[in-house]
């Protein structure tokens, strides 16, 4: 039986980062059934009891190195955990589960990360002189492979692969269809989703979802739902949104679980999307949708999609924004053959992260 461990940023309530670990523990247990995994997390009874695995508190060391010291690997990823715009402790922080990892003779895998920005000089002096300490690195796009090369890490091997989301499989629609009834939506159709998020206190984006949302609902008859990817952060922003609308629309208040969020996006017509997982979501359950920038994440992963956002949270445009919609709406109806082309080859790719993690333990048990 291998062990594995996983470090990444679990049990904070963010869907995009529990969707990650759903479809990491999803591939690796396809590849190997037998393979017992461990979770380090902010919530360590919550992500035990929601993906069914060990877990232990992310902040424990004693517990960190004993269930190190019993693996045959340790995974960081996915994400963008290695980064330090949004914070640099949390980048040193996953940088020392790896050295500890390495320290105590583990193999260690970067597994489909999303790399950077990285800005600080000693920020990018620990990635490179740690970076090339790890055994294998897989990224989720071309982009990220970039940043690794210009920041000298260039020792392990690196695969180009896709964000782990895409290995999930798609769900059932009842879930969904449920929690739309008892918000009275229902059958209403067609039905619009946004994932919105706050970003820099900037008002302009939420002026422009707003009026782009009653300019849409009014020219298709269509009813508008806000799906919060993280709870309850984006709550306030998807009310400030809807306090700006003309036309109702409906803000989901509930915290929901990787299979919800995809029967919910799976049972919307179009999507409007800021949170790249809410994007990644639709890719699954084959939503058309449109994305806003906010992060070269988005714009990485729209360009593998052969698409771009409609724009950036700081320069979005009213007319350029319903213009893509309105261009896409057709696929509500006839879907994209060439995007579905894309999203298998995608989901191929990101479930080779997987055969990867695990071809890597034979082969150290091989050795």
């Amino acid at each position: 039986m291998s062990e594995v461990v996983v470090s990444g940023y679990y049990g904070f309530a963010n869907a995009g980062d529990e969707a990650m670990l759903t479809s990491m523990i999803e591939a690796l247990t396809e590849v190997d059934p037998d393979v017992k995994i461990t979770v380090f997390s902010g919530r360590p009874s919550e992500t035990s009891s929601r993906h069914g695995v060990a877990a232990i508190h992310r902040l424990n060391y004693p517990e960190i190195i004993r269930a190190l010291t019993k693996s045959d690997l340790l995974i960081s990823g996915g994400g963008s955990l290695l980064q330090d715009v949004t914070s640099d402790r949390s980048l040193y922080y996953y940088l020392s589960i790896m050295i500890l990892a390495r320290k105590l003779g583990k193999p260690v895998m970067l597994y489909a990360q999303g790399i950077g920005p990285v800005r600080g000089a000693l920020a990018k002096g620990a990635m490179r002189y740690i970076g090339n300490m790890v055994d294998l690195i897989t990224v989720r796009d071309s982009g990220s492979y970039d940043e690794l090369i210009a920041l000298g890490i260039k020792k392990p091997p690196i695969y180009v692969t896709a964000d782990p989301v895409l290995a999930l499989h798609q769900v059932g629609k009842d879930i969904g269809r449920g929690i739309l009834r008892r918000h009275n939506l229902e059958g209403a159709s067609p039905l619009i989703g946004l994932s919105a998020r706050e970003w820099k206190s900037w008002g302009h984006y939420k002026n422009v979802l707003a009026q782009a949302l009653d300019l849409l609902a009014e020219e298709f008859g269509a009813r508008v739902v806000f799906i919060p990817m993280q709870f309850p952060g984006d709550l306030e922003v998807a009310r400030e949104i809807k306090s700006k609308m003309s036309r109702p629309a409906v803000v989901l208040e509930e915290e929901y679980t990787t299979s919800e969020l995809l029967s919910l996006v799976g049972n919307v017509d179009f999507l409007i999307g800021v949170r790249l997982h809410a994007l990644i979501f639709a890719s699954v359950m084959h939503v058309p949708f449109v994305g806003l920038s906010y992060d070269p994440k988005i714009d990485r992963f729209m360009e593998s999609m052969g698409d771009k956002p409609a724009g950036t949270l700081q320069d979005v445009n009213l007319d350029e924004l319903v213009s893509k919609v309105r261009t896409l709406w057709p696929e509500i109806s006839c879907p994209n053959k060439q995007r579905e082309e894309s999203i298998g080859a995608l989901r191929k790719k990101a479930f080779y992260n997987a055969e990867l993690a695990l071809g890597l333990i034979e082969s150290r048990k091989r050795g």
